[in-house]
């Protein structure tokens, strides 16, 4: 299959290579759906949003912890970036409160909040745990609920994106434990720490690194992680990665949380960044560590670090051009058109 795509796009009327990136893409999208003919059905953006115990402390985070469940009620009712950017782009969204310390009423927005929620926040990993293996498993299995869910209606393109005040500071102790680089070079500003915040920060994120160090070295696998540091959200966008891989399905990377959950996903499936594109380079300072870690090559740097799956959407256009392209456009046969070094 590698070969006959590799010939298609090589007999394209242009320079050979001249496409860029578009003719790697093309390449992975048809390997991975095995067809010269690939097509990007329903494409769907969805957010995971839950809370974190710490930032109830104050210490990470400078928005206050009730902005998780305002922000959520902006993306169900459209005001959001992701709202603009997936309409701009014809892509579904759904959001899924997958642990938001409040209660939505998803009767009120059906088909754009799915509720399921494993508890209001996870706990406090500065003190304890964030959560219960059975609360890790239970994410897991019901982020790969949601992609089964959408690729039973016919979704085989999706990306993930996530909400969650705090959520910058359990991707940095994922990111730290999963590739050995300092929590301190892993951590950023999240959402607009200051100097003065983001020092707070480091020196926070230290301590809780070194209380769950021996639980982790004991232990390094992905559940561990996420049971020590992680996220409801964070634990079902790594159970979302596997199930969609295993459905071979198109999968669009986001930035800096969601990356953190693909190290997760990649621990315990090393085939899965195989269906992944990496939409972005993030503003966040560890995000292109992390990236590098993944060897991942993004498809954008345009200093984004919003979340809500935002460089998901943004790149989903250069996937659409890709397989136009491979389905569409003429062969040197076809079009009459003399190759370079031939004597026609």
């Amino acid at each position: 299959m590698r070969a006959q795509l590799q010939q298609l796009i090589d007999n394209k009327t242009k320079p050979m290579g001249a496409l860029g990136r578009l003719e790697e893409i093309a390449l992975q999208i048809g390997l991975i759906q095995g067809t010269a003919r690939p097509q990007l059905n329903r494409p769907y953006i969805v957010v995971f949003a839950g809370d974190h115990g710490i930032a109830a402390t104050g210490l990470v985070n400078p928005y206050p912890q009730a902005v998780t469940a305002q922000m959520v009620l902006n993306f169900i009712t459209g005001g959001a970036a992701i709202n603009v950017f997936c309409r701009q782009h014809h892509l579904g969204l759904t959001v899924v409160d997958a642990g938001v310390k409040f209660d939505f009423d998803a009767g009120v927005f059906p088909g754009k909040l799915i509720s399921q929620k494993i508890g209001p926040g996870t706990r406090n990993y500065l003190e304890t745990e964030a959560m219960s293996a059975a609360e890790v498993q239970k994410a897991m299995e019901a982020g790969k609920g949601v992609v089964t869910d959408l690729y039973a209606g016919g979704t085989n393109c999706i990306g993930l994106g996530e909400m969650g005040i705090g959520n910058t500071s359990s991707a940095a102790l994922i990111m730290s434990f999963v590739t050995g680089i300092t929590v301190e070079e892993c951590a950023g500003r999240g959402t607009g720490t200051s100097d003065e915040q983001l020092q707070r920060k480091k020196e926070t994120l230290r301590k809780a690194w070194q209380l769950h160090l021996p639980t982790v070295t004991a232990s390094p696998d992905a559940a561990t992680i996420l049971r020590c540091v992680g996220g409801f959200e964070i634990a079902m966008m790594t159970g979302a990665y596997l199930k969609a891989a295993e459905l071979k399905m198109i999968v669009l990377v986001d930035g800096f949380i969601t990356t953190a959950a693909m190290l997760l996903a990649k621990q315990i499936n090393p085939a899965v960044p195989d269906y992944c594109f990496f939409s972005h380079t993030s503003g966040e300072s560890g995000h292109a560590a992390m990236l590098d870690h993944l060897g991942a090559k993004p498809l954008l740097n345009l200093g984004m670090r919003l979340g809500e799956g935002t460089g998901a959407a943004m790149a989903y256009p250069l996937l659409q051009s890709a397989i136009y392209f491979l389905r569409d456009m003429a062969s040197f046969q076809s079009a009459g058109v003399s190759k370079a070094g031939s004597d026609e």
